[in-house]
């Protein structure tokens, strides 16, 4: 009996997809593009992962299975313990100092109450979003060029005697501006996602704590950012998720020799170990760590999050 149940719910269903298809069959269309990108570019090379075990070379193509040599040699060699530390280090900086911020911008902008400042601040502040790290890259070596740079030739205007150093050639400030620059480019985006929160708030929330007494910065405090802890975890499980991820784009478009000891990652010591070097075995098993590692981020930052608010998580 149970069995022809099953069989039943099973038919139902399938009938319920095939009346949608037949339905909506244009909209349904629309969908096999993305659908083919997914598997020809996420599904497809899944398979390059046994490559971590094997022992590859690009005359013969996969060899011999190795077991975890590959990754014994890995965490044995100095250039990845130094990619692995700063991917580390700057991840962690990106997170401590760059996550609040679209939180922060996006409670004053809801403050302002002249619509024109607000849509300004929001153009002007989502605009670096869609810029080019290269393109970045390019007018900070301008702006602090030793030479003609407008920073350092300030500093000489107002103080002839003062030695100046050029920010993106040494190692004790380079973090600094990869983070700086990182602030500067991402929070924009983010903070378009937290004002979309803040504009489904109910009104009458805020006029009951008018009528209570409560002044803005109570009504922010209870209301507004009470409101979008959800989208906040939601936010930081993400950003922990991609915790390994350091952005390749902006540190090798900001490297060069002087200071790649301080902002190597794995990201560009994949890229330099594999399409340099043709080492694939040994960059297919630093990305291949880097993944699990993100993973399992994922996964206990989402069970804290389900531990601290119920409603919160993405699982």
């Amino acid at each position: 009996m149970l069995r022809l149940n099953t069989i039943g719910k099973h038919e139902t269903v399938l009938a319920r997809l095939n009346r949608a298809l037949q339905k909506h069959w244009m909209l349904y269309a629309l969908l096999i593009p993305g659908l083919l990108f997914i598997f020809v570019f996420c599904y497809m090379p899944m398979y390059g992962v046994t490559y971590a075990f094997r022992e590859y070379s690009v005359v013969s193509g996969a060899g011999k299975w190795i077991g975890l040599e590959v990754f014994k040699k890995m965490f044995a060699s100095s250039s990845f313990t130094r990619a692995f530390k700063n991917n580390i280090i700057i991840s962690i900086l990106k997170v401590i100092c760059g996550f609040p911020v679209p939180i922060i911008l996006s409670l004053m902008i809801n403050e302002l109450r002249t619509k024109t400042a607000s849509r300004f601040i929001q153009t002007a502040i989502i605009l670096p979003n869609f810029i080019s790290w290269f393109i970045i890259s390019g007018l900070l070596f301008a702006i602090f060029n030793l030479t003609s740079g407008a920073i350092p030739s300030l500093i000489r205007f107002f103080n002839p005697e003062s030695l100046v150093v050029n920010v993106l050639s040494d190692k004790s400030t380079i973090r600094s501006v990869v983070i700086l620059s990182y602030i500067w480019q991402s929070a924009g985006m983010g903070t378009i996602v937290y004002l979309a929160a803040i504009t489904g708030i109910n009104q009458d929330l805020y006029e009951a704590a008018i009528i209570d007494g409560a002044g803005r910065w109570q009504q922010m405090w209870h209301i507004t950012l009470a409101s979008i802890r959800s989208t906040i975890i939601i936010m930081f499980i993400f950003r922990i998720g991609n915790i390994m991820s350091a952005g390749f784009n902006q540190i090798y478009a900001l490297s060069n020799s002087l200071v790649v000891s301080k902002i190597d990652i794995i990201d560009t010591y994949v890229y330099r170990i594999g399409l340099e070097q043709a080492k694939f075995s040994e960059a297919t098993a630093a990305g291949l760590f880097k993944s699990v590692i993100g993973f399992l981020l994922v996964l206990m930052t989402n069970a804290l999050a389900k531990r601290i608010d119920t409603d919160s998580g993405i699982m």
